[in-house]
This record gives C-alpha cells, sequence and structure tokens, in this order.
C-alpha cells in the first residue's frame, strides 16, 4: 500500500487501517501521508522515496502489486520513472482525474474519494479474505523484516561529541509520544530527520511543506495550529537557515499567547544544499554556509519570548523537559554537527533501490575530527 496526504484529507486512516490489517500488506507512506496509518504499527514500513526508509524502497521496488491511495507519485517517490516498481501492477486511487497515469503506468485507475472507494473495497474483501491468502506473504515478510534488519535508520551519537541533529529528534520523539503532539517543520535536512523519526499515531498531527518545498512554512503553520488548539502540545522543528525566514511572526507568538515550541538544529548551513555539494560537486560550498546567524536566544528574549540553548549531548533532555514545561511561546537553540547527511539518499535520476546508505569514504575523511565550519571552509564558500 502506497499512501498519500489523500488519506489524510478524505479522513480514512481507520478505513486504511483495516484494509491493512484485513490484508496483512506493507504500508509505505509520503511525506504528506505521514500520519495517515500509524507510524510503529508493524505493517508500517515508514515514509518512502528520496529519504525514505530502506524497507520502504526496497519493498516498493520489488512488490509484484502496489494500490496508490490519494498519492500522486511525484518525483521524490517514483525516483527513475522508467524503472520504478518494474515488477509491480498498480491500482491507483485518487479524487483527481487529471493525477491517474500523469508520470507512470497504471493498470486499474479508481477515480473517488479515499474513505469511499476504501469502505467498498474493504466491504469486499471481508468476505474474501483468509488466514491461507495471509500465509501466502510469509516469504514476502520474512524478505522485508531482512531488510529491515540489514538496514535501519542509524546514526552515531558519541557521548562527548557534537550533537547529531538525529538524537535531537529522537529524543524529542520519545519525550512527547505520550501527549500526542502536533509537529510543524520547516524545509531540509530537518524536515527529513523529522519524518523519519516522529511516527505519529494519528492523522493530521503533521504540517510540513511538501511540492512547493516552502522555507519558513513550520512557524506560522505551527502558530496556526496552537491559535486553533489552545490547549495542544505544538513543536516546529526548524533549521537556523528556515527559521529565518518568518521570525518575525514570534512577535504575533508572543501578543497571542501561542505557546508553540520551535527547535531549531543549528548547523550552520543551508543542510540539504551543502549534503548535495558534498555528495556531487566535490565539495563546492555556494550559498550554503550561513556566514552569520543570530544569537537565537537572544533573539527570542528581544521578543518577550522564551531562550534556551543545549551546549552539550548530555544537556538535551534536561532542556526539552524546560521547553515542553514552559506556558510561553519557546526557542531551543540546538548546535548540530554541521556535516552530518541525511541517509538513505536516492541520488537524482536514480532508481528506488539504488540508495545511498552512509558518506562515501573520501567524504568521511575530508569531515573526519569536524565539529565546526572552519576557515578554510569558509574561503571555500566565499570562492566557489
Amino acid at each position: 500500500l502506497y499512501v498519500g496526504g489523500g488519506v489524510v484529507f478524505s479522513g480514512a486512516s481507520q478505513e486504511l487501517l483495516e484494509l491493512a490489517e484485513m490484508t496483512q500488506v506493507p504500508v509505505d507512506m509520503t511525506l504528506m501521508g505521514l500520519g495517515a496509518f500509524p507510524g510503529e504499527h508493524p505493517l508500517s514500513m515508514g515514509m518512502l522515496g528520496m529519504h525514505g526508509t530502506y524497507q520502504a524502497n526496497m519493498a516498493m521496488h520489488y512488490s509484484d502489486l502496489v494500490i496508490a491511495i490519494g498519492a500522486r507519485f511525484d518525483d521524490r517517490v517514483t525516483g527513475k520513472v522508467s524503472e520504478f516498481c518494474p515488477h509491480a501492477k498498480v491500482i491507483h486511487v485518487d479524487i483527481d482525474p487529471t493525477s491517474i497515469r500523469k508520470n507512470i503506468h497504471v493498470d486499474i485507475p479508481i477515480v473517488g474519494d479515499c474513505k469511499t472507494v476504501l469502505r467498498e473495497l474493504n466491504q469486499i474483501l471481508r468476505a474474501t479474505v483468509n488466514g491461507e491468502q495471509k500465509d501466502l506473504r510469509k516469504p514476502w515478510w520474512d524478505q522485508i523484516r531482512e531488510w529491515q534488519q540489514a538496514h535501519p535508520l542509524t546514526y552515531q551519537q558519541e557521548k562527548d561529541g557534537p550533537i547529531k541533529p538525529q538524537q535531537v529528534v529522537k529524543r524529542l520523539y520519545e519525550l512527547t509520544r505520550d501527549r500526542d503532539p502536533i509537529v510543524a517543520t520547516d524545509v531540509g535536512q530537518h524536515q527529513m530527520w523529522a519524518a523519519q523519526y516522529f511516527k505519529l499515531a494519528k492523522p493530521n498531527r503533521w504540517l510540513t511543506s511538501g511540492g512547493l518545498g516552502t522555507m519558513g512554512f513550520g512557524f506560522p503553520a505551527a502558530m496556526g495550529a496552537q491559535a486553533a488548539f489552545r490547549d495542544r502540545l505544538v513543536l516546529c522543528i526548524a533549521g537556523d537557515g528556515s527559521v529565518q525566514m518568518n521570525m518575525q511572526e514570534m512577535a504575533t507568538a508572543v501578543v497571542s499567547k501561542l505557546p508553540v515550541k520551535i527547535i531549531i538544529l543549528n548547523n550552520g548551513f543551508h543542510g540539504m544544499v551543502r549534503q548535495w555539494q558534498d555528495l556531487f560537486y566535490e565539495g563546492r560550498y555556494a550559498s550554503s554556509y550561513l556566514d552569520t546567524t543570530p544569537d537565537f536566544v537572544k533573539l527570542a528574549e528581544a521578543y518577550g519570548a522564551v531562550g534556551l540553548r543545549v551546549k552539550k549531548v548530555g544537556d538535551l533532555d534536561a532542556v526539552l523537559k524546560e521547553a515542553l514545561a514552559t506556558n510561553k511561546p519557546v526557542i531551543v537553540d540546538v548546535p548540530t554537527y554541521p556535516y552530518e547527511n541525511c541517509y538513505p539518499m536516492i541520488p537524482a535520476g536514480g532508481c528506488n533501490h539504488e540508495m545511498i546508505l552512509e558518506d562515501p569514504p573520501e567524504l568521511k575523511k575530508k569531515q573526519s575530527g569536524s565539529t565546526k565550519v572552519t576557515p578554510e571552509d569558509k574561503d571555500t564558500v566565499l570562492t566557489a
């Protein structure tokens, strides 16, 4: 099952859950579809696509049937279109007829609202699905579990080393999962790490800019959610570049008493751009290094909000807990390792099963021991 934002918009999450559990098939979610299916459910493969999980992308590539529900087969999901799901028959359910067969061949098109279609499909399947059919999928599930165990999401956080951004997002998720938070993001590496490590249990808890990829989206979106749900915990996961696109709205948050919690993964770069420059352009940095950034703690205080900073990884939990307990707008500035890359990654034009899983050796050597941007890096930026 390949699930997109249409399932969320149509309110079809319960019907999707019934379909998946009845048929015992894996569920891949797009960036916009996160929350449509419980992230910690054993049938969930997580997000698929350019920075999707290994098992999600491999399951899509080697499947013999793909049922796409409320998804649009965008380029971040399909990779190389001519080799997308080469073994699969494709069923596409979408309310917009112009989305069907727009990017890939579809064997069975179904134009309709996701909730209505899934409800009717489930009614038919209840009379036909049996345990024997589910047992036939055991070898498939054995293969999927093998993929999961071989290449889980991973990173290395040293006790006394620089703070890894994945550690921040993972701990934020673990500290807030029982509070059913609404999570907004800006656009960049932090957005992908949030998509990977926040295993949302319900729909309409995830606010992010997919498609357009609009930097600066997260904070205003979080404010809107907080204004609508005054008693809910609302988080904004941001980067030090994108958060500055709409930082002036902190005045609105303070005046309107919107206690949004902004967690800034501060790496001194436009991280996604820097990652591409390191992987594909021999480290020729251009317009990706942030030559100067404000003191976010002082900036928060200047607006009348609360500013906190994590100085070392051992302080991370305490600072996050303090922020979560504060009934005011909060900025948490977390200086993170500047050269951390977001994996898995399907390179542009690559196939879904051709993922980069770690830094190549030459990049590891270059960045070995680097914890901050050096003068040499700065010169590279200015002369590139």
